[in-house]
Parts: structure tokens; sequence; C-alpha cells
């Protein structure tokens, strides 16, 4: 069972590179984040087409995020991020996927740092803190997965020195991503000692992706009753290369069918 994350910057105008990814690499379960429309307009018939349903949060113009599934049906858990009744961001959606919880995340960017959006992303951040801590204690096999928006250490980015005042970088979100990991998940594309680095996101500036200058920001956490399943996890890099691709490159894991 592959369980997959996919910023796509736009589902409507990147539906093409989309649907070519999904027909090479057929992924069971895929996590959107930034589809930058509402439910209406979700191409919900193209991907039908595909063999996928869809379970989406849309919201207009910025946010949205959406759980597919492939020969499933994805049961719809929650749609908000519990903890603040009046936050209105589509960034939270939660569902039961073949025996699985999957809860796919777009957890804010924080720019400008300092101030208020920043202050919003590490508010956010409590609110995920809290219910992540439900989600581990309930001892369901699930997986966090999408776009943290955290570079958690510098080993996950090709330059430090040329992010130092952006929000991914700064010592707050990293000590929240690690007071996360505290409570039992495990960071499925944390690269081994020697390993290289399995960057997810390469900027459009700079001649970024022709330099590899990448980031890790899409992270797939998996819970303790998950880990024993956890075959193997990567990122489909080749889908960051192609014509008007997002960019953002889909990240994986790959799980083997219960004892």
């Amino acid at each position: 069972m592959r369980v997959a994350t996919y910023n796509i910057n736009n589902v409507v105008a990147r539906l093409p590179q989309l649907r070519a990814w999904l027909e090479v690499t057929k992924p069971d379960v895929v996590c959107l984040q930034e589809l930058k429309c509402v439910e209406s307009n979700f191409p919900y018939e193209e991907l039908a087409a595909l063999g996928y349903e869809a379970l989406v949060q849309g919201q207009k113009t910025w946010n949205g995020v959406a759980i597919l599934a492939r020969g499933f049906t994805p049961l719809e858990i929650r749609r908000q991020l519990p903890g603040d009744a009046a936050d209105k961001q589509s960034r939270y959606l939660e569902a039961a996927v073949n025996g699985i919880v999957v809860a796919c995340l777009y957890l804010p960017n924080g720019n400008p740092w300092p101030g208020p959006k920043f202050d919003y992303k590490m508010a956010w951040f409590d609110r995920l803190h809290s219910h992540a801590s439900t989600l581990i204690r309930s001892g369901h096999p699930v997986v966090l997965a999408g776009d943290f928006n955290v570079v958690p250490t510098d080993d996950d980015i090709y330059s430090p020195a040329s992010w130092k005042d952006n929000a991914l970088l700064q010592p707050e979100p990293r000590a929240a991503f690690g007071k996360l990991m505290k409570q039992g998940w495990t960071d499925a594309l944390k690269p081994k000692r020697g390993q290289a680095t399995p960057y997810t996101y390469w900027s459009y500036l700079r001649n970024r992706w022709p330099r590899d200058a990448g980031l890790r920001i899409d992270h797939l956490l998996v819970s303790k009753a998950l880990l024993p399943r956890l075959v193997s996890a990567g990122v489909d890099k080749a889908a960051r290369g192609l014509e008007g691709a997002s960019d953002h490159a889909p990240a994986w894991i790959e799980l083997d069918h219960p004892a």
C-alpha cells in the first residue's frame, strides 16, 4: 500500500502533471495540498477516470487539501484541526482508508518572519501537537502526511545561509517539529547516515531546480502502530522536472499488509 503526499500548487492548473504522475506511479492514497480551488471546481471526474475517489476541503485562491484513494472510499473523520473553531483556513483533512487513519495537512508557511503569519504558524503547530498526541494515544495506525513548511535540520537544505531569515528554518518551528516527533512518530523520509537528503521542494527562483538546490519540507510521519508495516520511502523527483510542474515533488511510503 503506497501513501503519498504532494503539494500540487493549484490542482486545476496542474491537473495534466498530476495525471501523468498518477498514471505512472499508481499510489493507493494521495494527500494533496495547496489546491487553490473550492470543492465545486475540483476535478473529481478526471481523477475518477483514473480510479481515484476524492475527499476535498477546498478554499478559493489559497490553501485547500484533499485525500485521494484508489479502490477505496476515504471515510471522513474531520475537516478541521481541532482547537480553533474560528480558523477558516482549509489546511487539515482526516480520513480512514483501508484500515489506516490518514491525516493530510498543510502547515502555515509563516513568512514574513517575524510577524502575524509566523505567530499563526506557531499557534497552528500547538494545535497539531494536541491532536497528534490524541492520535498516538489512540493506538491506531496513523500517517501524518503533508507540507509541514519546516526544514527540520541544516542537513535538510542545500544551503542554510541562503534561508537564514525564512520562517521555515527558525528555531521555533524546528523545535515544534522535534516536539511532535517525541510523541512517538517516525519520520519515514529522514535519511539514514551516509544517504543523500531526499529534497521535496525546489523554488522557482534562482535556477534552484537545475542546481538541485532543494529543501525537505514535505514529510510522512507514521505512528508506532504503523511502523512495523513500513517497508520503504522515497521522493518521485522526476515529477518536479515536468513542464509546468509544481515546485514540490511527491513523497511516498510503502506499507506492507497487516499481519
